[in-house]
């Protein structure tokens, strides 16, 4: 097995820190003692915890899109992709025992109050819409397909409300509520 370096190890416990207990609430201290790290190793990777925070959300943003990738590389119609959407989405929630989507949880957390991170979370989940209004191009021009933008927000609504009353109810049950209104969005 491959040796962690220590930058990775760095952002993994900050990352697991920061998901449990949130980004306020997770101090240097504790992430030094939690990935066993003299202190000077953790300045020569990160000048500061918000730069330690940029560094999440972007491992945070390769694993959402990685593991999308993976989760549809067998599937060919852009339709069962937008359903594999869902899907993907709700494994994420279970994996999580429904403690909900980062991104939400540290803009919900911090806000507006750091502009670089409430502007990566913002084109981040811009970034979901754009695949999902791929997606449903592909799809074909029939249907509310010929009207991606509308189609594409209420997908893209859908799926973020089924994570945040999964979130809130710890069930996946808004998942299959959603795919069924999916189907009917879509040729």
């Amino acid at each position: 097995m491959k040796k962690e370096k220590v930058r990775e190890r760095i952002i993994r416990v900050a990352s697991e820190l920061f998901y449990k207990q949130g980004f306020n609430s997770t101090g240097i201290n504790q992430i030094i003692a939690e990935a066993d790290i003299a202190i000077g190793s953790l300045y020569n990777h990160f000048s500061s915890k918000n730069d330690l925070l940029q560094a999440y959300l972007l491992k945070e943003e390769e694993n959402w899109f990685e593991g999308f990738e993976s989760s549809v590389i067998n599937i060919s119609e852009p339709k069962e992709k937008i359903l594999a959407l869902v899907d993907y989405r709700k494994k994420l929630q279970q994996s999580s025992k429904f403690a909900g989507c980062h991104f939400i949880k540290i803009i919900s957390e911090i806000g507006d109050s750091n502009p670089v991170v409430f502007d990566f979370v913002k084109k981040h989940k811009e970034k979901q819409k754009d695949l999902i209004k791929l997606l449903i191009i592909n799809c074909g021009e029939t249907s509310s397909a010929s009207e991606p933008d509308i189609t594409t927000d209420n997908i893209f609504l859908l799926i973020e409300g089924a994570v945040v009353t999964s979130t809130i109810n710890k069930n996946s049950d808004s998942f299959g509520q959603v795919k069924k209104i999916v189907e009917g969005l879509l040729p």
